[in-house]
């Protein structure tokens, strides 16, 4: 649904009006300010600003462009200012300004999360506002506000890797194609920027990113919040998946200082799957991603801090605290772990296989790279539940799909319900016993050649697009020479680990380990990059909120 449509839509829920019982209960958390009209309150990209309330006068709420500014809604008397990223501690996204004198209550951020956890009227009134208008923002997909844009070309990977990572994110953003937008050129122009600088992200519309990181992306757009590194946390989670989130919204909401750490975007793996149908609670289904930022906004509002775009590069166990040093060369210090760093699909078996990485080749089928491959052929390599979403979804728009599996069936790797689905579906063809042998093309995928045992020769077909979905990979190669790992790098866990693992210098407990700790005491492992764990959404978030349980009697040791 577009922005306006929303707007339109659910006005009450989004632009509701406190009453003056609400407002009076307000009031004990905050300050009376005075505004003049024209008075600039909030500015894109600034951090720390306060919840407004409207007492008298007015304030408009404009999201500014290349083109001057687009007026989003007017606030009277009685409405309030802020959306999701006010609770976050990240950049502001719109332009708040005084239309009216009048005066406001201002609300910093720690005073408003203690409201929306202590009062469940309010917190359930602007729960549901800062969401929806963070819904708003983003509107139809690559075509939000400009406070980033991004130019490059549909078949640069890079540009491909931008435009995930803000989708993912949840942050607005405009997508200008230097191939079809006749407005690319003056663009350009006008930022000084060259076409073989490709892709660039125009930054609150003054900053010019040249094939920026997704760090460097973060931290030009303001999306994390201030991270006190010289701060020793209770709880440190490395990975945004299901079972991280889980395990920073249960220590949050029982009063642990908690920090979580991710790489790429909140979800994980199951954070690019179309649609979850198995999943407690959701009969019709729901995407990754709306489950990970329903995930995001309860860890948040229970006062977890996330940043993104963070990795962990190396766990220093020697003491503790531990320490996790990351990857812009920082570190945190955490009086306990959970490592939640999943798996990541393997590359395939061929000569060169990250050539064509985006430019043909995707570990992810969200409406974003199915964009890309409308009415045209694709291939789906993976018998898991991953593979049977991502084949489904993708019939929908694609003229055919192909999966290919090494195995000769599904029935051991994959849901009945997403079997039958493949089956009566006329545009999906199963290949049984079948791997591709090698992929084609200059700057981008042009051809694959598949073999099967079942005939003698190979085949090779035009088909520009491939999604893999095959095994898993840990992300574990922080963690050597601290952790017991078994032998495909899966951390080992609980019974899992042997006498032997249990090393007096470094586990001087006379107690054996919990269920999800490691071999080091206080360092936790769930979800997928645990040994012997379910690679199932619902068995990471079961994970993930039980490791909570023994992570509070570490701290009590």
């Amino acid at each position: 649904m577009a922005s306006t449509d929303i707007r339109i839509a659910r006005k009450d829920q989004m632009f509701p009006q406190l009453t003056a019982a609400q407002i009076a209960r307000l009031e004990p958390h905050g300050k009376h300010v005075a505004m003049r009209k024209g008075d600039v309150l909030i500015e894109p990209g600034e951090r720390g600003y306060a919840f407004l309330v409207v007492l008298s006068g007015a304030v408009e709420i404009v999201r500014p462009g290349l083109t001057g500014e687009e007026l989003i809604v007017v606030h009277g008397p009685g409405h309030f200012v802020g959306e999701m990223s006010s609770l976050r501690g990240a950049a502001a996204l719109v332009r708040a300004r005084a239309a009216e004198d009048g005066e406001l209550l201002s609300i910093d951020v720690e005073h408003l999360r203690g409201v929306v956890q202590t009062d469940s009227e309010l917190s359930e009134l602007l729960m549901r506002a800062f969401i929806l208008r963070r819904v708003a923002l983003i509107g139809d997909e690559g075509s939000g506000g400009a406070d980033a844009i991004v130019i490059g070309s549909r078949h640069c990977a890079h540009t491909l890797r931008l435009r995930q990572f803000l989708s993912r994110n949840g942050f607005p953003y405009q997508w200008i194609d230097v191939e079809s937008d006749p407005s690319t050129q003056d663009l350009l122009d006008r930022f000084h920027v060259r076409i073989d600088e490709m892709p660039v992200v125009i930054c609150h519309g003054q900053t010019v990113l040249r094939d920026p990181t997704n760090r460097e992306l973060a931290d030009c757009l303001g999306m994390n919040p201030e991270i006190d590194g010289k701060k020793v946390r209770d709880l440190v989670i490395i990975g945004a998946g299901p079972a991280g989130l889980a395990a920073a919204v249960y220590g949050a909401s029982e009063g642990l200082d908690v920090l979580v750490l991710e790489t790429h975007a909140p979800g994980g793996q199951a954070g690019t799957s179309s649609k979850i149908e198995n999943y407690l609670g959701f009969p019709t289904g729901i995407s990754g991603r709306a489950l990970a930022g329903r995930a995001l906004t309860q860890a948040t509002k229970f006062g977890a801090a996330i940043s993104v775009a963070a990795s962990a590069v190396r766990l220093k166990c020697e003491q503790r605290p531990y320490r996790v040093e990351t990857s812009d060369a920082g570190a945190v210090e955490a009086r306990s772990i959970v490592i939640a760093s999943g798996a990541e699909y393997r590359r395939l078996a061929l000569e060169d296989p990250e050539r064509y990485m985006g430019n043909g080749v995707y570990w992810a089928a969200t409406p974003l790279e199915a964009r890309l491959c409308q009415e045209e052929e694709v291939i789906v390599v993976g018998g898991g539940n991953s593979a049977g979403q991502a084949a489904v979804f993708l019939s929908g728009g694609c003229r055919h799909v192909h999966i290919l599996v090494r195995s000769s069936g599904l029935s051991e790797s994959m849901s009945r319900y997403l079997i039958r689905r493949i089956e009566e579906s006329p545009n999906i063809t199963l290949h049984t016993r079948t791997e591709i042998a090698s992929l084609h093309g200059a700057a981008q995928l042009e051809r694959v050649t598949w073999r099967s045992a079942a005939e003698p020769k190979e085949e090779t077909r035009d088909i520009r697009h491939v999604f893999l979905m095959t095994g898993a990979v840990p992300n574990t190669r922080w963690l050597e020479g601290c952790l017991r790992l078994d032998d495909k790098g899966f951390v080992c866990t609980g019974d899992d680990l042997a006498e032997a693992d249990l090393q007096p210098g470094q586990w001087r407990l006379a107690r054996r380990p919990y269920a999800y700790e490691t071999n080091l005491p206080g360092v936790f492992a769930v979800g997928d990059v645990r040994a012997n764990s379910v690679k199932r959404v619902a068995s990471a978030v079961g994970e993930g909120s039980a490791c909570v349980q023994a992570v509070h009697r570490v701290l009590a040791e």
